[in-house]
């Protein structure tokens, strides 16, 4: 009887043994990834269809390219809450600036979609680098400066637009850029495969990138390093705006309107996707990949839910609940790690 136990006992321990050994090296996210598409293909028949599944890649574009610039403040051990108002204001100046320019030029639509974009972007970051001066010269909280940059650039899309959506881009705009497809496959997704690659590229294989992670796990000893600081900072932020203003414009073609009240959500639902890929509150910690699965679970989590009728409100409750989860899952994970070096 004693020996039929110990035999039951050994493959449950081995289990336990290898989900543990998975949980430190890849996180939280793989197990959440597993148990998110088991419950929402038993919910919905229509969840783990292609035609589904290519929307969610769609539709997780957005938060994917914000997530990423997200990644560079939390790798530095802060975090940026303006990145809502900078899709805000790079839409509602993107949508002003190239209609404005295609009323006077009807016939030169690229050279105002051109002008356009970069014009939204732009503004965009501006607001970046009005953080990166607050938090790198003036030594300024992330928390507090860029709360204070996503009220201001709140503030000035609703005082440019008048809270009315900005009309009169050029149709091409929207039908290339936000419902244009290439081989199938929807050209937004182009566009973040494209950055998702040079963001990982210049992560992994520049100086530059390396500061990041060396800023974020110990400033004081990167300064003693050599590394500037003050200027890895700042171009933090600025990288973080760039990104953001990128994906504003998307999804101003998206929505074919310059909007001054979109990404009222994204500064939760970047973090929670950095969060819950495993790139760490503290800094230093963090990986390209991971986030762009990360975004992708949250996406996809929102899409089931949609799917299964359950109500926005308790889609916000899923989601904090998420980001807190993420955390805990985190701090255990980091007390395993320590636990084995010693």
């Amino acid at each position: 009887m004693a020996s039929s136990e110990t035999q039951s006992a050994a493959p449950r321990r081995g289990l336990l043994h290898w989900t543990k050994v998975l949980f430190i090296r890849l996180g939280v996210l793989p197990f959440l990834l597993v148990i998110a598409v088991i419950i929402f293909t038993l919910m919905s028949d229509n969840f783990l269809t292609g035609r589904n599944l290519t929307n969610v890649v769609r539709q997780s574009v957005y938060l994917m390219i914000v997530s990423l610039g997200q990644m560079f403040a939390l790798l530095t051990g802060g975090f940026d809450l303006s990145v809502g108002t900078i899709l805000a204001i790079t839409s509602v100046v993107g949508a002003s600036a190239m209609a404005a320019s295609y009323a006077v030029m009807p016939d030169a639509v690229v050279l105002c979609i051109l002008i356009g974009s970069l014009a939204g972007i732009a503004a965009g970051v501006v607001v970046g680098i009005c953080n990166g001066i607050g938090v790198a010269v003036f030594g300024v909280s992330p928390f507090i400066m860029t709360l204070g940059m996503s009220s201001v650039g709140f503030g000035v899309a609703l005082f440019l637009t008048g809270g009315v959506p900005v009309y009169g881009m050029p149709v091409e705009f929207g039908e290339i850029f936000g419902f244009g497809k290439l081989f199938g496959i929807p050209v937004p997704i182009y566009v973040a495969a494209l950055l998702v690659l040079v963001t990982f590229l210049f992560v992994n294989w520049t100086r530059q990138g390396r500061y990041f992670y060396a800023v974020g796990g110990n400033e004081k000893a990167a300064r003693l390093s050599g590394i500037n600081t003050r200027l890895t900072l700042f171009i933090t932020y600025v990288l973080t705006a760039l990104l953001a203003g990128i994906a504003g414009m998307l999804l101003t073609a998206r929505l074919d309107t310059g909007e001054a009240n979109i990404g009222a959500s994204m500064p939760l639902e970047s973090i929670a996707a950095c969060v819950i890929a495993g790139v760490s509150l503290r800094g230093g910690v963090g990986r390209v990949e991971n986030v762009v699965l990360g975004a992708l679970f949250i996406v996809l989590v929102q899409n089931g839910m949609n799917l299964a009728r359950i109500e926005s409100y308790l889609q916000m409750v899923v989601l904090g609940a998420l980001l807190i989860l993420a955390v805990i899952a985190d701090q255990i994970r980091l007390r395993y790690i320590a636990g084995s070096n010693d």
